[in-house]
């Protein structure tokens, strides 16, 4: 005789709520909303092209100013990013390399204008060291002397401003995907972004090397620190340097790489004219807008730069027979991403040039940095990829 089996009552709303018209999930949570982050998988990750902008725009803004205060606030910035987008391949763990790389060049600039003294002149005497007599063909270098308060402070800000620098290309590293980068690349650049791509690589692959060896002689027992433990560590990470360069070479090899088309010979000497001019245009423009006074005829100069060079990209083209598999979409939230990057370096272009004092603290006579408010909120723009950029999974998952 059958029986019938009927729902619990504890029952009967969970399975309710699986099918809920309102949008809810199961056990009645709410799903995301319609703008938030979704999950990553390979369809809709971020180019490496736009996280590359993105840092590219923290930097720039970088080298406008040298006040501590908005140098350490884009640090922050890229930093929240990274630690709230990276994932747990290789190249995601260069960040800290790049992090103690900068620490160690602002401590580097401190210890040379302490040693080596500095053209900037100061009424705030720190200390004065022994100083080293030196031959009259070497006027106007001097080792030891008089150590200023204004001469700390003045190679204080020239390192911080350097080290922020390289904590953004840290960042851009440590998000993006060098594999896809390349993929990215226009095919009159595939040649060259191959060995540009291999060369950023390298730091990511070592420091994964590196971590990797020294876990291994931490679990045999084996000192990781001391010289004599770096250079049993060395040897080994080269070794596992030429092994990867000999297997990305015979992947090349295999895959027919090198092989162009026949062009005319007069495109070819277009595309090389349009290609330099538009280069050496881009290089004027840049210098002009990280110049203290070329803000005017940067901008020109820079758009009328990459409009050639894009002409003769896509002139160069036409002798690669390179095709792309799956190539990145770039879609609204890869937009956002590069679009904050680059917001960042306009606003604080514009900031430099409206209030220099603020972005720039000066050293003679000596005053205290202020924070200026309308900077700090274009600074804190690059934060929009924490919240747009897909959510990268875990690496249980």
């Amino acid at each position: 005789m059958s029986r019938t089996v009927r729902p619990t009552p504890a029952a009967a709303p969970a399975a309710g709520a699986a099918a809920r018209p309102d949008g809810g999930g199961p056990g009645g949570r709410p799903r995301a909303g319609r703008w938030a982050a979704p999950q990553a998988r390979r369809g809709n990750a971020v180019p490496a092209g736009a996280w590359w902008l993105w840092a590219l725009g923290l930097a720039t803004a970088a080298s406008r100013t040298t006040n501590p205060i908005l140098l350490a606030l884009i640090v922050a910035t890229a930093g929240y990013v990274v630690a709230a987008r990276k994932t747990d391949a290789p190249w995601a763990r260069s960040y800290t390399a790049f992090l103690k790389l900068g620490l160690a060049v602002l401590l580097i600039r401190l210890v040379f204008s302490l040693l080596l003294g500095s053209p900037i002149p100061g009424t705030h005497l720190i200390v004065t060291l022994p100083e080293v007599p030196l031959p009259d063909w070497a006027k106007g270098i001097r080792i030891g002397g008089r150590v200023t308060a204004e001469q700390l402070l003045f190679a204080f800000y020239d390192g911080a401003k350097l080290a922020t620098l390289l904590i953004c290309v840290g960042a851009a590293n440590a998000l993006a995907n060098p594999a896809r980068l390349l993929k990215s690349l226009p095919a009159a650049l595939y040649e060259a972004g191959v060995a540009v791509v291999v060369a950023m690589t390298f730091a990511p692959n070592m420091v994964a090397d590196v971590a990797r060896l020294r876990t291994a002689r931490r679990l045999r027992g084996r000192p990781t620190g001391g010289v004599k433990a770096i250079l049993q560590i060395g040897l080994p990470v080269l070794e596992g340097a030429l092994e990867r360069s000999v297997a990305t070479a015979a992947a090349m090899d295999a895959r027919g790489y090198g092989r162009t088309a026949q062009v005319p010979a007069g495109v070819r000497r277009l595309t090389g004219a349009l290609t330099i001019g538009g280069l050496l245009g881009v290089c004027a423009g840049t210098y002009g807008l990280l110049g203290a006074e070329g803000a005017e005829y940067g901008l020109p100069v820079l758009l009328g730069g990459l409009a050639l060079a894009l002409a003769g990209l896509w002139l160069g083209g036409r002798r690669s027979l390179r095709t792309s598999y799956r190539p990145d979409r770039w879609g609204v939230r890869a937009w956002l991403v590069a679009g904050s990057g680059i917001a960042v370096a306009a606003l604080l272009i514009l900031a430099a040039g409206r209030d220099p004092e603020a972005l720039r603290p000066g050293v003679l006579p000596l005053v205290a940095p202020v924070l200026p408010l309308g900077a700090a909120g274009a600074v804190l723009i690059g934060l929009l990829p924490a919240f747009v950029a897909p959510v990268p999974k875990e690496p249980s998952q």
